[in-house]
Order: C-alpha cells, then sequence, then structure tokens
C-alpha cells in the first residue's frame, strides 16, 4: 500500500526518534488518517530489523481491525494474545494483545521481558492507566510507539508523564486543507440544557447524573433535529444505555428510521450493516462507537455527552471526518450546555490549541447560530475570524502596555511583544508537554536570552525558553530583525518590526539617530511598512 506524504514523514519521523535513542514516542493523527496503515509500516520495519511485536489495546474490535489492517498492507500474519489464545510458540513476528489479559501477573510472567522488542499502543491517550503500566514497565527495554487522535496539548501533557517524546503530529485542519479529511460546520442549537447540577466523576462528567438530566430535553432535542437533520446520516452519542434507548423511541415517533446500538445488542452487526446501508438514517449509542467503528457516509453527528475530555470528544466527532463521494461537509451540532464550569469542549477546541481563540470562536459561533438566517459555520473559517479578532485585542492591550512602559524606557523587550511583532501564534499559544520542558528555565538559558534582548523573567519553563533560543538563531541566520531593533522602533509607533529585514531596520534607526532622535520628515510609523 503507498502512503501517503505525511504517512510518509510519519514513518520517518518515528524510527528517526528510535534511532537517537528516544525509546517512547507519539504519533498524533485525526481520526480517519490512517494511523493503523503508519504503524503496519513501522511494524514491517522492525520485524525486518528482527524485533518481535507486541500491538497492544484495550478492546477487541481494535485488536482485530489492527490485525487485519497490518495482513492487508504489508502481507504480515500475527498471533492473538487474549483469553485463551496465546503467542508462545507462534511462529508469528507480530502478536496483537489485549491489556486485560497481559495485565494479569501470571500471564505476564510467561514471557521474559525482552521477549518483545517493540510495542505499539493503540489509542494510546488510555496509556496512563495501571494496566497499560503494568504491560510496558515489565518490558521496559522495548521501544514503545504511541499512536493517539487527541488534538489536545492539554492530554499530550499528560501523556508526557510517560512518553518523551512528539515523533509526528499531523493537525486536522490540514489534513482538512490537503483534502484526506471533510470540512466540518458547526452549528449551535439554540436550547439550553442545564448541567449545573451533575458532578465531576474521574475527571469529567458523571455519565448517570448526565442522563438524568438530559431526560426533560429530549422531547426538543429531537424537534430541532428534524429541522437540521432529516436528510442527513446521523450519529448521536449519548451518557447512558437506557437513554439512548429511551432517545431512539423519541425520534422515530418524530419521523426519523432511528436504531440504538450498545455493549449488549445481539444484534450490533446487522444494526449497523443496515445503518451503513441506509435502512436507518439515525444511530443513537452510549459511547459504544467512539473507537474501532468506521462509517463513512456519516455526515451529521450529535454530541449529547457533553465532556470535559477534549481526545474523548475528538473520538466522537471523528465518527464523520471521513471522506465519502456525495458529501461536502460534516454537519456538528453543538447546544448551549449551561455549567458552572468553562472547561466543556465545543467544535472550536478540535482545531484549537489556544484557549483564547476557542472561547472566541465558540462565542462567534454560538452568535451566528442565534442569528435567524444563521447557517452551519466552517470551522476553519470561524478559527480564522477568532484568531485575528483575539490578535487585534492582544495588539490593543499591548499598546497599552507599551505606552505605560515607554517611560520607563527598558532596555530588554517583552517575550510577548516579541512574540506579537513576529506573529508567532505557536510561541503565544505554547504549553510543555515532556518532562524537561516543563522545569524552569537554566540560569544559561536566561543569560542568553537577556544579551539577546529578551527580557527572561516572565518565561515560565525550560521548553518555552528554548523555542525563543531557537526562533532567534534561525532569525539571525535569516537577516530578520533583533529583539533590540523591535524595542526601539516599535517604541517609536511602528508595527510588526518583527517582520522586517535587520539591514532595514538598521538603516531606520540610522536616520532617526542623525535626525536628532527624532522621526524623520514624511515618516508616519503608523502606516510604515518595513522590508
Amino acid at each position: 500500500m503507498e502512503l501517503r506524504p505525511y504517512q510518509k514523514g510519519a514513518e520517518a519521523a518515528i524510527l528517526g526518534e528510535w534511532d537517537k535513542g528516544v525509546l517512547r514516542t507519539l504519533l498524533v493523527l485525526p481520526t480517519g488518517c490512517g494511523k493503523t496503515i503508519v504503524f503496519s509500516k513501522v511494524i514491517e520495519d522492525q520485524v525486518k530489523a528482527g524485533d518481535r511485536v507486541l500491538v497492544l489495546a484495550h478492546r477487541g474490535e481494535l485488536l482485530m481491525q489492527a490485525a487485519d489492517k497490518l495482513q492487508k498492507s504489508t502481507g504480515l500474519g500475527s498471533a492473538l494474545e487474549k483469553a485463551e489464545s496465546s503467542c508462545l510458540g507462534s511462529w508469528f513476528r507480530v502478536t496483537v494483545g489485549s491489556v486485560q489479559t497481559l495485565m494479569r501477573d501470571k500471564r505476564l510472567h510467561q514471557f521474559p521481558p525482552d521477549y518483545f522488542g517493540t510495542i505499539v499502543v493503540d489509542e494510546a491517550h488510555h496509556v496512563l492507566s495501571d494496566g497499560y503500566l503494568r504491560v510496558l514497565n515489565y518490558f521496559e527495554h522495548a521501544k514503545v510507539l504511541g499512536v493517539t487522535a487527541t488534538p489536545d496539548r492539554g492530554d499530550m501533557r499528560n501523556l508526557g508523564q510517560y512518553f518523551e517524546s512528539l515523533a509526528y503530529e499531523y493537525k486536522l485542519p490540514q489534513a482538512i486543507r490537503d483534502g484526506y479529511l471533510t470540512p466540518i460546520k458547526a452549528l449551535t442549537i439554540p436550547l439550553k440544557l442545564d448541567l449545573s447540577g451533575v458532578a465531576i466523576q474521574g475527571g469529567d462528567f458523571a455519565a448517570g447524573q448526565l442522563g438524568t438530566a438530559l431526560d426533560p430535553y429530549l422531547e426538543q432535542i429531537a424537534a430541532e433535529m428534524w429541522e437540521y437533520c432529516k436528510d442527513r446520516k446521523t450519529v448521536v452519542f449519548l451518557p447512558l444505555v437506557k437513554t439512548s434507548q429511551k432517545f431512539r423511541d423519541i425520534l422515530n415517533q418524530h419521523g426519523f428510521r432511528a436504531a440504538e446500538v450498545n455493549g449488549s445488542s445481539d444484534d450490533r452487526a446487522e444494526i449497523l450493516n443496515d445503518f451503513d446501508k441506509g435502512k436507518y438514517n439515525v444511530l443513537c449509542n452510549s459511547m459504544l462507537l467512539t473507537e474501532g467503528w468506521d462509517c463513512p457516509s456519516v455526515d451529521c453527528i450529535v454530541v449529547l455527552r457533553p465532556t470535559k475530555v477534549r481526545s474523548l470528544y475528538s473520538q466522537m466527532v471523528g465518527r464523520g471526518t471521513r471522506l465519502c463521494p456525495g458529501k461536502d461537509h460534516l454537519l456538528l451540532l453543538d447546544f448551549l450546555w449551561h455549567t458552572e464550569r468553562h472547561e466543556l469542549c465545543h467544535p472550536a477546541n478540535l482545531i484549537c490549541e489556544n484557549d483564547e481563540v476557542a472561547n472566541k470562536m465558540t462565542k462567534n459561533i454560538e452568535e451566528a447560530s442565534a442569528d435567524p438566517a444563521g447557517c452551519p459555520v466552517d470551522l476553519e473559517e470561524a478559527q480564522q475570524k477568532a484568531s485575528d479578532e483575539v490578535v487585534a485585542e492582544r495588539e490593543e492591550a499591548l499598546a497599552k502596555q507599551l505606552h505605560e512602559m515607554r517611560r520607563r524606557k527598558q532596555r530588554l523587550v517583552d517575550p510577548l511583544q516579541f512574540e506579537m511583532s513576529i506573529q508567532a501564534e505557536d510561541l503565544s499559544s505554547y504549553v510543555p508537554s515532556f518532562g524537561w520542558e516543563m522545569g524552569p528555565p537554566s540560569d544559561k538559558q536566561k543569560a542568553t536570552l537577556e544579551k539577546l534582548g529578551i527580557m527572561p523573567d516572565q518565561i515560565e519553563n525550560a521548553g518555552k525558553a528554548n523555542m525563543l533560543l531557537n526562533r532567534l538563531a534561525a532569525r539571525r541566520d535569516n537577516g530578520l530583525t533583533t529583539p533590540k531593533q523591535i524595542r526601539f522602533l516599535e517604541g517609536k509607533g511602528f508595527k510588526h518590526v518583527g517582520t522586517w529585514r535587520f539591514e532595514h531596520a538598521k538603516g531606520l534607526i540610522d536616520r532617526i539617530a542623525a535626525n536628532g532622535w527624532r522621526i524623520p520628515r514624511g515618516i508616519d510609523p503608523a502606516t510604515y511598512q518595513g522590508e
């Protein structure tokens, strides 16, 4: 199977991390971008290099899917380590294994600790659970690849407790732009659902209380769905099986052809097949379909299981992002959840890493949906609008700060001013992910930053300091303005000096100096365009 360009890049990056001696590394691909294909090729590479490989997952469907994709894409067969099946004595070099089986001491200790040279963890956002850690720590010298679709840096910061690096990340907006996933349009339904009384359990909303809180609104939700979803193929995620079954019945009363599946459904495969073929146009489930199920023709997702966990939210929405003939976008219905907590996931969280931009984008989508003539909003366009507005607000606040600081004649450039001037969103929204990045900046980093003209006091961690130093080195090599030039010229009212050439800024400063440190006649700093 021919890999796509980003899949080739991912394969090379993973092997590169292991070659450098980084044993535990992550691959992040959005749902629908072929993560199983990528790790199948990596497995093929490792088998050729002489390793035994273990693919570790927590559900039977994921194990079977991995074995099937591995066979089809590389020709490699695999043994099964689950329940009564064991790979011991098999001639297969690849094993797909259930973490629930392998975590048992008696089962685990049948293997020498060096039995597997490489381990692939599918849906790696589960890796911090006791079962996974027990297995991984037993095979402590194996190279480990974790694969996940989580879009959230906060999730990866947690994963940084185990993984040492992020080998490769392909972001959802880029996958949409490159034509590998369908565009997403969001619509906020003007129906306020009160969750203020729902407790938090295990870091997320308690499913039992969510079901009770949803019950009074199910009739209204079904009526709203008829307006927007009657001609679509829709998957609805709900918190409880009984809520899912109740909502199926309500939808059918409203004219839909709705079905429901759960972990106890004897006819689950038949229902999923009938939904795929169009017998049903709505499929209700209680979190069963978040992983390991694909139906590319799904073009509407309704999330009635509000969550704080972005990886879970991404998995739900990911059921509808695959390409399909005749499908030009995925409609994602959002709701006005009334809660005292502000970390609830919304469509903006799928593509925004910066919370400030995400909050602005969520507010904008809600306002657009409230308009009687409002239409679903394209997420990429909404992100750009929100990002522009946040930048404008930051610039306004920065201008006020600079005005207040001007009299102080500070010798160093504030890091925020530098980031805004060079228009570096990656610096502004940076969140440390792995071990050393989270520690404070070293004395050497702070001294070097100060020498280069950056005020180090407001830099909170070593990862941010390292990014700034790398950016300053790259700017020097490319002949761009220095922090001191930025501080001086922006202090005189010039805009975005960080995008200018060094020599151009130097020439302008020389002219100002020759004019008695006054702006030469004919130059308006507010409108002046540097090279």
